[in-house]
């Protein structure tokens, strides 16, 4: 054996292989020689130094083992219970306990888990999925409040002086029981949204996941949701399409679905649910759709009222042709399911093939009154300045307090009735097609009383409100103040000269139009001239007298050398909408701009509020269930200097004064001018008394037909018996 005579010695760490007969055959046993100590360096050199350093090291690792094996009994101590367990499950964990790379396997297949390994894991994570959702099952109580969506309320309206006005009815829900529901009209619902509705256990886990996997993956969400669920949604939850809402809204869905039959849920959900035109369940659907009950309904209708479920605001057929095309093509979708799931014959699909076309607006929304006008004009306003959606609104539950004064429309509304009645006795032909616009607006921009028009059922045409008919010559006001703001320019690029009331004019008939090149041509290469009512001439007038007689000549001329885009602006500045305004050609300051009768009262206000406009506004202040919602109150701008508002106000006196001399005696700060045009189409009053401007305007147009205006003939009556004259002095208290 090593180190025996005449063999090499052996070196350090070396193995001495024995051979023992006396254990077994071949049996080979290794024995370790351990290196010899190296002699110690004198002086305490770098060898002692390592071993120095070895030795502190053994001590810290045998503390280290120390320290680990008394951790180690306190561990084992506290699991000797378990110990039973542990032995028996032992032998499968050793099984499953991953052993990389695995032996037997070549390739990518060493790294791979065996599949004792991903069955251990699926189930364990199965088995954790079902502990957590049993839990959140066990903690999810339904909701003992419902939410908004589920109690309706009116919105009401109130006068200035804070009385009822209106109460909007229409969005209050009705709830019908199913038996009185057509069974069509329930399966019209159910093949839209849910044809598994009467086996599923109240939620979809396909739809879910769906729905979780777009809002992860995609940013944005998707319904997938159930009847059971969309009824949870509408009567439990809020809107909000975000996964702890839908988590939550399953849940509840599965306990209600084991608490209420599928019957219950069902007309729930009919009864809750959002159809648009503020129709909340199915009865007030069918009556805002088809002007019935809902037990008239047949299955062509109630799938055109299913296909609103998708979302009204796409699918209402009467908001415009792309709505109108998805309305069809869904409407006979839902009519396929309907016969795919065995709930409509094919004979009787056979005989829809025409798409019900709904009624053109809701005739919930209407009661007839003049207020119907007014909360028209009102829930516009709500809605715009207090940034609410219709959805929002139509929820209800709104206080609008509005600037309309009751005894000052009251007034105006009797006044225009009896000029109705008196027009139909006097030419009932030329009374047919009248329409009588009317609208006053405090100084402060307060809409205090307009006239829509004799019955919103049969002409929601707000006369008050319409763009319509020219201005004529009440327009007039507009140039001049646009002169005496801005100056005229005799040379092309020269320096504005300053116009007073006092500058001189020329009131000739027919006056040519000049430029500073000189006349001005039309595009038929025709002169363009001025002309006054009856063809007239004054000769040289004032500015401010040539205003009161409502000389034309004059102001045509000045709305060129002041510039046509400064009249615009001037206007437009007034309260004017540009999208009224007329061509910009020298008739435009005569009046070729069509504005409503709000807007000509809003403009000539602002001469009475010293040349500040504010936008005319209908509500003063909105509440909900007694919380206020911020309003959007329009703020006062500058328009016009002060002086110049002085001015225009002054000549509009004179105008008043000299055509009607009898009302203006004792009357202080009463101002106004006629307006007519050389068609005769329109006929206008409009005036300021005690800061409030009135502005009446009469025409004839045929609504079914066109909105092109007619002759008045007669209609407005006479210079001298002028009807516009008449209603606007009843409205002020001068009549």
């Amino acid at each position: 054996m090593g180190g025996g005579r005449g063999e090499k010695p052996l070196d350090a760490d070396e193995t001495l292989h024995l051979r023992v007969e006396a254990l077994r055959a071949d049996e080979t046993m290794q024995l370790r020689v351990p290196a010899p100590p190296e002699p110690p360096a004198p002086g305490g050199g770098r060898a002692e130094r390592r071993r120095s350093t070895r030795s502190a090291g053994r001590e810290d690792a045998r503390a280290a083992g120390a320290a680990a094996a008394a951790v180690t009994g306190a561990v084992g101590r506290l699991l000797a219970p378990l110990a039973p367990y542990t032995r028996r499950i032992a032998p499968y964990a050793r099984r499953l306990k991953p052993v990389y790379p695995r032996p037997g396997r070549t390739g990518w297949r060493r790294w791979m888990p065996s599949w004792r390994q991903w069955t251990g894991a699926v189930l364990t994570s199965f088995g954790l999925l079902g502990a957590f959702l049993v839990t959140a099952y066990a903690m999810t109580d339904i909701p003992s409040n419902l939410n908004s969506y589920a109690t309706q309320q009116d919105n009401v309206y109130f006068w200035s002086d804070g009385t009822p006005m209106a109460r909007t009815g229409w969005v209050q829900r009705q709830a019908m029981p199913l038996k009185d529901i057509p069974e069509d009209v329930r399966w019209a619902v159910l093949a839209a949204e849910n044809e598994s509705f009467y086996s599923d256990p109240g939620i979809s886990a396909k739809g879910i996941t769906r729905a979780v996997f777009r809002t992860l993956g995609q940013g944005d969400t998707e319904g997938g949701s159930t009847i059971t669920q969309q009824y949870v949604k509408n009567v439990y939850l809020t809107q909000n399409q975000t996964i702890s809402r839908k988590f939550t809204e399953a849940m509840i869905a599965l306990k209600l679905d084991n608490k209420m039959s599928k019957d219950e849920i069902l007309e729930g959900y009919l009864n809750t649910s959002w159809f648009g035109r503020g129709s909340y369940g199915i009865q007030r659907a069918a009556q805002a759709y088809y002007g019935k009950d809902v037990s008239k309904l047949n299955a062509s209708e109630a799938a055109m009222l299913a296909s609103l479920l998708k979302g009204a605001g796409l699918y209402d057929p009467t908001l415009g042709k792309a709505n109108h095309a998805r309305s069809v093509e869904r409407w006979s979708w839902i009519l396929d399911r309907m016969v795919k799931i065995g709930k409509l014959s094919r004979e009787e699909r056979a005989k829809y093939t025409k798409f019900p076309e709904p009624l053109k607006s809701n005739p919930l929304y209407n009661t007839g009154a003049q207020s119907d006008y007014l909360v028209e004009l009102a829930s516009q306003y709500a809605k715009k300045a207090g940034h609410l959606t219709d959805k929002q609104f139509d929820l209800g539950g709104y206080q609008i307090y509005t600037t309309f004064d009751r005894k000052r429309e009251r007034t105006l509304t009797d006044a225009v009735t009896k000029a109705r009645k008196d027009a139909k006795a006097g030419n009932a032909a030329a009374a047919k097609n009248g329409h009588y616009g009317a609208a006053s607006v405090a100084a402060d921009g307060r809409i205090l009383a307009v006239y829509g028009g004799p019955d919103h059922r049969k002409q929601g045409y707000n006369e008050s409100n319409a763009t319509t008919v020219p201005a004529g010559t009440a327009f007039l006001p507009f140039v001049y103040a646009a002169g005496l703001e801005h100056g005229v320019h005799k040379t092309r690029g020269g320096p504005a000269t300053p116009v007073t009331p006092d500058s001189v004019y020329d009131g000739d008939d027919g006056v040519p139009v000049t430029t500073p090149e000189g006349p001005y041509w039309d595009r038929s290469g025709k002169k363009v001239a001025a002309h006054n009512d009856g063809g007239k001439s004054y000769g040289d007038i004032t500015l401010r007298e040539a205003l009161a007689k409502s000389v034309n000549t004059p102001f045509m001329q000045l709305g060129m050398d002041a510039g046509l885009d400064m009249v615009r602006q001037t206007a437009e500045a007034s309260g004017l909408l540009s999208s009224s305004m007329g061509p910009q050609v020298p008739a435009l300051s005569l009046g070729n701009s069509t504005p409503s009768a709000i807007r000509m009262a809003s403009g000539y206000a602002t001469f009475a509020a010293g040349g500040n406009h504010t936008e005319p506004y209908s509500v003063r202040r909105i509440t909900r269930n007694g919380s206020p919602v911020a309003l959007a109150t329009p703020r006062p701008r500058r328009a016009v200097g002060a002086t110049v508002a002085e001015q225009v106000t002054e000549a509009l006196g004179d105008s008043f004064r000299t055509a009607h001399p009898d009302a203006a005696a004792g009357r202080s700060g009463v101002s106004g001018k006629a307006g007519a045009n050389d068609k005769d189409t329109a006929a206008w009053y409009v005036g300021t008394a005690d800061s409030v401007s009135t502005a009446i305007v009469v025409y004839r147009i045929d609504l079914a037909k066109s909105l092109e205006p007619l002759p008045l003939k007669g209609l407005a009556g006479t210079s001298a018996s002028s009807v516009p004259y008449a209603l606007w002095s009843a409205a002020t208290g001068l009549g």
